[in-house]
């Protein structure tokens, strides 16, 4: 495969403010053994919108994530998350910026030992808040996920895509700010994966949070870029060819440790870039 020709800019983003992000990363820079992983990357992430992350495998998709919440420092750069700045934060400030933040790990990270209803509920039961409040939450993100026969089921009873589900109900219970997917539709079949599409749409158009959506699956975003959820059908629709849709969906692309591509559908759909093209198809 050819080597990539310059960053792909995203327009838009150049005239955005911090205010108007719910993430920005600010040439960040880190590298593991003296391996560079990320190499002075920038990219925003607007509120209400979702950016889809794409890149080979050590592309260094995932480790963005683990640096938007802190779990990970970079050797170099700024990260801003709701306006705040996560590489000056202590310990105690990361961990109140990441009630704001819900994530969807790739192999769901349930505990096996807890039923649906108190892996659900678990930051819920932290934060102290009281039993009747916590059951109804729980219900409710349960019959968002349409899991509601689960609630008393332990992990093991329940499908990998079941699994997926509950995960995205516990990153939901909180109404978070920001939603972080890492390879969600990863290791399961293309029906399963259609369903978590769909809930990831879902959550999407209904509730307008901004999100990062790390994915192997070029399909699984161009699927949310030319569908919407209707409230009315509770399901996904296609839209008319050539019309996308109206909540921001965008594309970021990674490249030996560079943000090659950062723009929406129709740009990455009609790049003449050569290793672009080649990725794509």
């Amino acid at each position: 495969m050819p080597a990539p020709t310059l960053p792909i800019e995203n327009p838009a983003a150049s005239v955005l403010t911090l205010s108007d992000c719910a993430i920005e990363f600010e040439n960040v820079a880190i590298a593991f053994d003296e391996k560079v992983v990320l190499d002075g990357i920038s990219f925003r992430l607007q509120h209400g919108e979702t950016k889809a992350v794409f890149g080979v495998a050590g592309s260094g998709k995932s480790t963005m994530l683990k640096l938007a919440i802190g779990l990970l420092r970079p050797d170099s750069g700024r990260i801003f998350v709701m306006g705040e700045e996560v590489t000056r934060m202590s310990e105690q400030e990361l961990f109140q910026l990441r009630r704001r933040v819900g994530i969807v790990f790739q192999e769901s990270a349930l505990f096996d030992s807890l039923k649906v209803y108190e892996n659900v509920a678990f930051r819920l039961m932290e934060e102290k808040i009281p039993p009747e409040e916590i059951e109804r939450r729980v219900r409710e993100v349960l019959h968002f996920v349409e899991l509601e026969r689960t609630y008393d089921m332990f992990p093991s009873e329940l499908s990998g895509g079941m699994r997926r589900r509950v995960a995205i109900a516990r990153a939901i219970i909180t109404q978070p700010e920001v939603l972080l997917y890492d390879s969600p539709t990863g290791g399961l079949d293309p029906v399963t994966s259609n369903t978590i599409v769909e809930l990831i749409m879902k959550q999407r158009d209904v509730y307008k949070t901004s999100a990062l959506l790390v994915t192997h699956r070029l399909q699984d975003a161009f699927t949310m870029a030319t569908h919407q959820f209707d409230k009315t059908t509770n399901q996904m629709v296609a839209l008319p060819k050539g019309q996308y849709c109206e909540v921001a969906t965008s594309f970021l692309i990674l490249c030996d440790g560079k943000v090659i591509f950062d723009g929406d559908a129709h740009l990455l759909a009609t790049s003449r870039d050569e290793y672009i093209r080649e990725y794509i198809s």
